[in-house]
C-alpha cells in the first residue's frame, strides 16, 4: 500500500456499504452492528463531519464519524482504519483533517478501545478521568 497516494477528504455521502467494509476490516465490527445495513446507514446520516481515507483507486481504508455543533465540541464516535493501513499513519492523518476541519475553537472528544488507548496517547491527546455514560441496551 502506497500511503503516500491517500487521500484525506469530508465526505458526507460515504455509503454506509464502505463503511462496513472499513468497520470490519479495522475490527471495529466486532463492537458495530455490521449485519445492519439500515443502522449503518442511519449512523452516518447523523454524523455532522465524515472524513475519510481513500487509496488513489478509490477503495475506502479509513474513516473518522463525529456528531459536533463547529463551534465548541465534537464525539468522534468511529476513527477505523483497515488492518493494513494501521501503522502507516493514516489514522493520525484523519485526527488531524478533522481537526482542521473543525477549527481550533472545537473540543474533540472519543472513547478508546482498550487495545489502542496508546495511540492516542501517542499523538497527544489527553485521557478524561471523570467522563460518564449509560450503555446502549442494543
Amino acid at each position: 500500500m502506497d500511503v503516500e497516494s491517500v487521500c484525506y477528504r469530508r465526505e458526507q455521502d460515504f455509503s454506509a456499504e464502505d463503511f462496513r467494509r472499513v468497520l470490519e476490516e479495522s475490527g471495529l465490527g466486532a463492537t458495530r452492528p455490521v449485519d445492519d445495513l439500515d443502522r449503518l446507514a442511519r449512523m452516518l446520516a447523523g454524523a455532522d463531519l465524515i472524513v475519510t481515507a481513500r487509496l488513489a483507486d478509490g477503495t475506502p481504508v479509513g474513516v473518522a464519524r463525529c456528531i459536533t455543533d463547529f463551534s465548541w465540541s465534537a464525539y468522534l464516535p468511529e476513527l477505523a482504519i483497515s488492518r493494513a493501513a494501521q501503522g502507516l499513519g493514516v489514522g493520525k492523518k484523519l485526527i488531524a483533517e478533522t481537526r482542521r476541519l473543525l477549527g481550533d475553537e472545537v473540543s474533540l472528544t472519543l472513547a478508546s478501545m482498550p487495545d489502542v488507548v496508546r495511540f492516542y496517547e501517542k499523538i497527544g491527546m489527553e485521557s478524561i478521568v471523570n467522563a460518564f455514560w449509560f450503555r446502549r441496551a442494543r
